[in-house]
């Protein structure tokens, strides 16, 4: 075990200063905001908010809009249901990421570092890095088409001109870490306008959308439709987010008593699970957008974002319907960058405890999503970059099991959580989240993986059909 295991006895009055530790999560930000001990209740989640829609752009970011694009269009309202799920277990998870940090004063990489051998550790890290290229490749590509669509902008062009956005990140949290939080805020604030304004020329079917809600076991005999899900899964539960949850929340200057932290989890928690559910509203509406507009219209085949920016508008007879879908997904892809640069140099600091500057570490991270990015769609051409975003989705969900798991394991331990150690009910939703998401991936790459045969028969022996 390392020996900063015991950060989370930091002094009563709440004094955070990074020169105290030496093994802070982003020490550049560590306990900047203060939170006011003697306020309101209103006060005091003003001063929470903001890490909760940090995490929040993780879910909508361009790697959503290819998933609920393509279930939309292909089974209409019918996968609403998996995107609610998807969205309670985010909160579930994320709530877990926000005790462990509050409680233990580690990150979710640091308490991996702390508790499992080198190897294991090192394991972990690659696959979150490559979780992490994944989610920048979604989001290289969204900021790409969106650059393209409004500006006429080569999409290879667009993705390089993304290299530069890291620099934002940069200046904003520089000045304070307030700023990168007020800059998401309006950035999804953008995001939900266009869509909701798309709504309203969509004019869904309420009833429809309704059912959409209600589960349905066609998931586990249509393939395709499998495949859109654990994609919808994986785009909407990252598991970097989960790492980036759990030291964001540290970034608050709040009183280390028992007290103050069963106060700091109260607040974090009701913060992330407000801007969740914006998350879930922006996402439904993607995919209540395709159902409405192509999949009722007959078009049932729409997956592209850009097919489908030049589809909207004849479709709905609104010619601004399309400028503002290209709208949000500039904005949507813009926002995920700030996000997933941050999230690399958690996990690299807290896996394996290495540093480099923070320009340096960002670059790095969106050159490691640029190069895949450009490589194909110079070989293959614009027309996969879709295929690519739904991939990477489906990859990300792969990676989910490798977080979720010690996850619900720290923070079942009550020797590393002690009074904040999740009680029964949660460790049964936990568990069943958990076993949730490792079947259906396993199922998925049984799908994709083994031969026609195979799966006629072992199919047939579980009484299933295929």
């Amino acid at each position: 075990m390392s020996d900063h295991k015991d950060l989370a006895a930091t002094p009563a009055n709440g004094t955070t200063s990074t020169s105290a530790y030496a093994d802070v999560s982003l020490p550049e930000a560590h306990g900047s905001v203060q939170v006011p001990s003697n306020a309101g209740f209103w006060r005091k989640l003003m001063a929470f908010s903001g890490p909760g829609f940090l995490v929040a752009v993780g879910y909508l970011d361009p790697g959503n809009w290819a998933t609920d694009l393509a279930g939309g269009s292909q089974f209409g309202y019918s996968l609403l249901w998996v995107i609610a799920i998807s969205n309670f277990m985010a909160i579930l998870l994320q709530h877990l990421s926000v005790k462990l940090g509050v409680a233990t004063g580690r990150d979710l990489a640091q308490s991996c570092r702390d508790s499992y051998s080198r190897p294991v550790v090192w394991f972990q890290w690659i696959l979150c890095e490559l979780a992490i290229a994944a989610c920048d490749l979604a989001e290289v590509i969204g900021s790409a088409i969106g650059l393209q669509l409004l500006f006429g902008i080569p999409l290879i062009w667009g993705c390089l001109i993304t290299c530069f956005d890291v620099l934002a990140v940069l200046y904003l949290q520089h000045r304070s870490f307030r700023y990168v939080e007020a800059l998401v805020v309006t950035l999804i604030s953008t995001i939900g306008i266009c869509f909701l304004a798309d709504l309203f020329f969509a004019k869904p079917s309420l009833a429809g959308i309704a059912l959409g809600f209600v589960p349905s076991s066609e998931i586990l005999h249509n393939p395709d439709m499998l495949y859109i899900s654990i994609g919808i899964l994986g785009a909407t539960v990252m598991p970097h987010n989960l790492y980036l949850h759990s030291s964001i929340v540290q970034t608050r200057n709040f009183d280390r008593t028992i007290e103050g932290k069963r106060e700091a989890i109260k607040f974090a928690s009701i913060d992330s699970g407000i801007a969740l559910m914006s998350a879930l509203f922006i996402n439904g509406g993607i995919l209540v957008l395709a159902a409405s507009a192509f999949h009722q219209s007959g078009h049932s085949n729409v997956a592209d974002i850009q097919e489908a920016y030049k589809l909207l508008s004849p479709v709905l007879g609104v010619g601004i319907a399309s400028t503002l879908f290209a709208l949000a997904l500039l904005a949507s892809g813009q926002n995920s960058t700030l996000t997933g640069t941050l999230a690399g140099q958690i996990v690299m600091e807290g896996f394996i405890h290495f540093r480099i500057a923070p320009w340096l570490r960002r670059l790095l991270t969106r050159l490691i999503a640029i190069i895949p990015a450009v490589c194909i769609i110079g070989i293959y051409g614009e027309n996969q970059t879709t295929n690519l975003l739904v991939a990477s989705q489906v990859a990300l969900s792969m990676q989910l099991g490798f977080a979720v798991w010690p996850l619900m394991r720290f923070t079942s331990d009550k020797a590393k959580m002690g009074p904040f150690v999740n009680p029964l009910w949660i460790k049964i939703l936990g568990w069943l989240t958990t076993f949730t998401i490792i079947f259906l991936n396993l199922k998925l790459l049984f799908d994709l993986l083994a031969p026609e045969s195979v799966q006629r028969s072992f199919y047939s022996l579980l009484g299933l059909s295929h």
